[in-house]
């Protein structure tokens, strides 16, 4: 066997021949500082500095405006909508993806990455070419007074298609490397299906969970391609927080436009530091797990 002096001999080998001289290292990390600087920190700078330009009165007037809270509101009750019928088919599919073999276990994947590879603006389409007036379900919805596009009803069914791979494809990963066994071991002994899930394979997956539904939120308040191609852009009534960005930029009210953007902005950010937290508690979860230790009360 191996001798401590040994082994720590051939670390300190592998560690300078993975490590980079200095100048190296110090132009990599210069070189990402100025490149999120400029695409990440400074369009946010601006965005925050031109939502204040006229003062805080003035930004807090531009959300008490009926088309602008009413913009609030229809993000809100979109993603309140969207984002709980993506966990639950995540799951769903994640659940059959990760722990079963089937026929046809591959195509139903390229399916869920689908919306990925779609552009927004064409997934919009396809739902006006299906529920449009013109459309192959229009003149039986016109019949039935159901009104989808141009509506609300659209505005929900796009952001829903958008969005339903995200809570997915984090799951599918996570439940795959698990296996099976933890799941056949509480059949075992007693456990029934929703025994199982609830007790076992959730727990397990918690953290993945998590993430999945914030970035699925996220996009589904700030998707704008698909919702701007069915929602007819009516003021009040169809506009999203981000359709109403682009009217009241394009009606030269600038900062009333980069104070609702600044919103969404918000959101990117806060976003990214719940995914921080989320990965850092996973990964000590991870850690705490392999090293058999009790989690702390900190």
């Amino acid at each position: 066997m191996l001798n401590e002096a040994t082994i720590s001999v051939g670390r300190s080998v592998v560690a300078r021949a993975t490590s980079e001289p200095a100048l190296v290292r110090g132009f990599l990390i210069g070189a990402a500082l100025v490149f999120l600087g400029l695409f990440l920190f400074v369009p946010l700078a601006v965005v925050f500095a031109q939502a204040f330009q006229k003062g805080i009165a003035a930004y807090v007037d531009s959300f008490r405006e009926p088309a602008a809270l009413a913009a609030i509101r229809l993000t809100l009750f979109t993603a309140a909508v969207a984002v709980p019928f993506n966990l639950v088919f995540g799951v769903a599919a994640a659940w059959v993806i990760g722990k079963f073999d089937f026929i046809g276990k591959s195509f139903l994947m390229t399916l869920i990455d689908l919306p990925f590879s779609v552009s927004p603006v064409v997934s919009g389409l396809i739902y006006v070419l299906v529920f449009g007036m013109q459309g192959w379900l229009g003149p039986w919805l016109a019949a039935h007074d159901i009104k989808i596009i141009f509506a609300v009803p659209g505005i929900i069914l796009t952001t829903m298609f958008v969005t339903f791979p995200f809570v997915a494809r984090e799951l599918i990963p996570l439940m795959q490397a698990q296996g099976s066994e933890e799941e056949e071991a509480a059949v075992t002994l007693g456990a029934g299906g929703w025994q199982t899930f609830f007790r076992v394979t959730l727990p397990n997956v918690k953290w993945g969970l998590l993430y999945g539904v914030i970035l699925c939120n996220a996009r589904a308040m700030g998707e704008f391609g698909a919702v701007s191609v069915v929602s007819g852009h009516i003021r009040g009534l169809t506009n999203t927080l981000p359709l109403h960005v682009e009217i009241l930029y394009n009606e030269y009210q600038y900062v009333a436009a980069f104070a609702a953007a600044s919103l969404l902005a918000l959101l990117a950010l806060v976003t990214l530091a719940v995914k921080s937290l989320i990965q850092w508690r996973a990964a000590r979860d991870a850690v705490i797990r392999h090293t058999g230790g009790g989690e702390s009360d900190a």
